[in-house]
């Protein structure tokens, strides 16, 4: 499958998807091919303030129950990567690699993160599609 990032670059999605992260418009296409799962782990103002990328779950990584509700969207993931993205990349890859030490194969991250890093402009500067926030559930239900 190939889209167009909005530069008018080419993308593969198994490319993407094979990498141990994905950019902000790339990460947009994998979303909306199913390839990727994302959260969004960043808190309830930062959600308020921007929105959430489309198609996140938002799941606030201070909460005392994060790990059990991860767990439930892993639990449904099936195959599909799970992708967390934050504003800047930062908390989104430690978030990674403490998933990924801790034996979730399938875990990668939005290094550009919602408002831009090193990595790139972020989603909401590419203006990639947002929602408003409605934080995942205990108990296995997650909210889209």
């Amino acid at each position: 499958m190939q889209r167009s990032d909005q530069d008018g670059t080419s993308m593969s999605k198994s490319k993407l998807v094979n990498r141990r992260w994905v950019l902000g418009a790339g990460a947009f296409v994998c979303v909306g091919s199913g390839a990727i799962y994302p959260i969004d782990i960043r808190r309830p103002d930062e959600w308020a303030r921007t929105g959430v990328a489309v198609d996140a779950i938002p799941i606030d990584m201070r909460r005392k129950d994060f790990e059990y509700v991860l767990q439930s969207v892993l639990d449904t993931s099936g195959e599909r990567p799970v992708a967390s993205i934050c504003a800047r990349g930062v908390r989104s890859k430690r978030m990674d690699r403490r998933l990924t030490n801790a034996g979730s194969p399938n875990v990668t991250n939005v290094p550009e993160g919602m408002l831009g890093s090193g990595a790139g402009p972020g989603w909401i500067a590419k203006k990639l599609p947002l929602k408003a926030p409605t934080e995942a559930k205990r108990g296995g239900q997650v909210s889209a």
